[in-house]
C-alpha cells in the first residue's frame, strides 16, 4: 500500500503537534508544511495541491474556510482545527462543499478522541445532569476568538453528541479581562428531553482543569479529561458504591488523526463531521450572542 501524502497547513503552537504525530505514523509520509513564517516550510497552499492526499489545517480560525474551501475543491482529504470555521454560515458552507465533492471533512475536536470520553459513553444510559469545568492558564494563543469558541466548543459538542436532543433554553453570562472577547463563560443549557448541562469555561485561570461530571439514574460519574481518569458511583442497597472506570490512556490527538487516515484511506465517515461541528459551533454562536445581550 502507497504512503499517505499529508500536508498540515500552520505550524504554530498546535501545528507542530500535528506535524510530530503524522512523523509517528506507519504509511503515511509527511509531504510538506506549509506555513509563511516558518524557514523551510512551504509558503502557499497552492504549492502542496497535486501533491498531497490529505490535509490538516491548523491556521487561525478566520482562515478555516479558504483554506479548506481550496483543498476540498482540489480533492483532497481535510481535518479542520475548531472552530471548523469563523461563523455559521462558513462552517455550513464547508460542509456542504465536502458532501458535494465527496472528500472527508473532519473537525478537530479533539475530546472526542479522549479515552475518558470513550469511557463516559460506554457508562452514559439516560444523561440527566452535566456538571463541566474547562480551565486554562493564560497564553496569547487564540485571542482571536472568545473563550465559548476557544474552549467551550470542545464539551458543547461533546454534550449534543451524548445528550441528543434540540436545545431549549440556554442562559448564559461571560467576562472579558485580557481583551474584548470573554475570558471566562458559564452557560446553562436545557435541553427538550429534560437534560441540564452546566458548563463554566476560563482561560485565565492560574490551573488547567478539564473534568466532566454526569448525573442519570442509575449512577454518577466524574471524569478527568486531563488526567484521563474517572469514578463511579452507585447505588447498593442501603449505600454508594465507588468504583474507578478503567480507561486505557493514550494520547487524544494521535488517536484523533490515526481516525483521519483511516477515515481519507477508506472513505469513511469521521467522528466529528461538517454538519456535527456545524451543530456545536451554532451553539457556540448563540451563547455569545446571549453574553453579549445581557452585557
Amino acid at each position: 500500500m502507497s504512503k499517505l501524502r499529508v500536508a498540515v497547513i500552520g505550524a504554530g503552537s498546535f501545528g507542530r503537534h500535528h506535524v510530530r504525530v503524522v512523523k509517528e505514523i506507519p504509511g503515511v509520509e509527511l509531504t510538506a508544511t506549509v506555513d509563511p513564517k516558518v524557514e523551510g516550510a512551504l509558503k502557499t497552499v497552492d504549492e502542496v495541491i497535486g501533491r498531497i492526499d490529505a490535509a490538516i489545517i491548523a491556521t487561525p480560525t478566520v482562515t478555516h474556510e479558504s483554506i479548506a474551501s481550496r483543498l476540498l475543491e482540489a480533492g483532497i482529504d481535510v481535518l479542520v482545527e475548531k472552530p471548523i470555521a469563523e461563523t455559521s454560515e462558513g462552517a455550513q458552507r464547508l460542509a456542504h462543499l465536502a458532501q458535494k465533492t465527496g472528500r472527508i471533512l473532519q473537525a478537530g475536536h479533539l475530546e472526542r478522541f479522549n479515552p475518558a470520553v470513550t469511557a463516559l459513553e460506554k457508562a452514559l444510559t439516560v444523561p440527566l445532569f452535566f456538571e463541566v469545568h474547562r480551565l486554562s492558564v493564560f497564553t496569547p494563543r487564540s485571542l482571536d476568538i472568545d473563550v465559548v469558541l476557544d474552549l467551550m466548543i470542545h464539551d458543547l459538542e461533546i454534550i449534543l453528541h451524548l445528550v441528543r436532543s434540540s436545545v431549549q433554553t440556554i442562559d448564559a453570562v461571560g467576562v472579558p479581562v485580557m481583551g474584548r472577547g470573554e475570558d471566562i463563560a458559564n452557560a446553562r443549557l436545557r435541553f427538550e428531553n429534560g437534560c441540564v448541562a452546566n458548563i463554566t469555561s476560563s482561560r485565565i485561570s492560574p490551573e488547567r482543569m478539564r473534568k466532566i461530571r454526569v448525573f442519570q439514574e442509575d449512577a454518577y460519574l466524574s471524569l478527568d479529561y486531563q488526567n484521563q481518569t474517572g469514578e463511579i458511583y452507585r447505588k447498593v442497597g442501603g449505600g454508594i458504591e465507588r468504583a474507578e472506570v478503567e480507561i486505557e490512556k493514550e494520547e487524544p490527538l494521535k488517536r484523533q488523526l490515526l481516525s483521519f487516515i483511516e477515515c481519507a484511506r477508506a472513505g469513511l465517515q469521521p467522528k466529528v463531521s461538517g454538519f456535527e461541528a456545524t451543530a456545536a459551533l451554532d451553539l457556540a454562536v448563540e451563547i455569545t450572542k446571549r453574553i453579549e445581550s445581557a452585557q
